[in-house]
């Protein structure tokens, strides 16, 4: 009798049974796979009707804008002379949103669109949602006026800095340097209220070019926060004018603050220059 044990499965199987074509789960679909999906969408769309394909178009179109609005750039329609000459009334203005992100920050004398909900304006006024939304959507292409919480000025002070009004000449000074600001409206001051602030850590003081027609930090010292934006309330850096086609260039930070001096304390987080 044979008393060895014959072993009843075999260890050594074959990958693909016989029968029958194993396929990599991993496996990439071939050409013909690809054009049978193209196929199938071509008909697809080919069984729209017209309205259907204008309404799909549309959302597309919409989507994109929505998406490019909110992380790229936006036009933004001027809407007062507070900016004057620099930016006139119906001036669209092309918005950096990524000027600000991966850690940069306002610098002096930038353009920025922000909103002043809690700085400049205290208590919005209730909108209605409609009119709010159409305002939305028609400020995407530049064609409506932006929202009554949003405002365009210039970065005249950062984080730690001491701006004052005025010395001998009646220039503003910043960490005790003037500022030959030559993009100010002819004949404008650059300011009629003296005023003398240190801007705190992660806001920003902010003034029209148009000192005469503008309510922009000066108009706000008493209020929380002495007048200053936060950083955070920062929409975009205004780099061009868009339109109309005779105004089309680019906005540059003005020179005049290239020699302002670090402030005496820092603010932590604070860029400047």
């Amino acid at each position: 009798m044979d008393t060895e044990a014959q072993p009843d499965v075999e260890r050594d199987r074959s990958s693909n049974p016989q029968g029958r074509i194993g396929r990599s789960r991993f496996a990439v679909p071939g050409p013909c796979g690809a054009r049978a999906r193209l196929r199938a969408a071509r008909g697809w769309w080919d069984g729209l009707r017209l309205w259907q394909e204008v309404a799909l178009l549309a959302v597309l179109c919409l989507g994109t804008l929505v998406l490019v609005n909110t992380y790229l750039v936006q036009p933004f329609l001027i809407p007062s002379g507070s900016m004057e000459n620099t930016l006139r009334v119906g001036d669209r203005v092309v918005v950096n949103k990524l000027a600000y992100r991966f850690g940069n920050q306002p610098r002096r004398g930038d353009v920025i669109v922000f909103n002043g909900a809690g700085s400049f304006v205290q208590d919005p006024p209730p909108g209605n949602p409609l009119t709010h939304l159409v305002r939305t959507v028609g400020s995407m292409a530049g064609l409506a006026q932006p929202d009554e919480t949003d405002y365009i000025k210039r970065v005249v002070g950062v984080g730690g800095d001491r701006v004052t009004c005025c010395d001998k000449q009646g220039r503003i000074m910043v960490n005790g340097q003037p500022v030959e600001e030559d993009y100010l409206y002819p004949g404008d001051a650059p300011s009629q209220i003296p005023f003398d602030i240190v801007v705190p850590p992660g806001r920003l003081w902010v003034m029209g070019d148009h000192r005469s027609d503008s309510r922009d930090s000066r108009d706000h010292l008493g209020d929380p926060g002495g007048g200053t934006v936060p950083v955070d309330e920062v929409i975009g850096r205004a780099d061009w004018i868009g339109w109309p086609f005779d105004r089309i260039r680019a906005l540059h930070r003005p020179a005049g603050f290239a020699h302002v001096p670090p402030p005496a304390h820092p603010a932590t987080g604070g860029a400047h220059g």
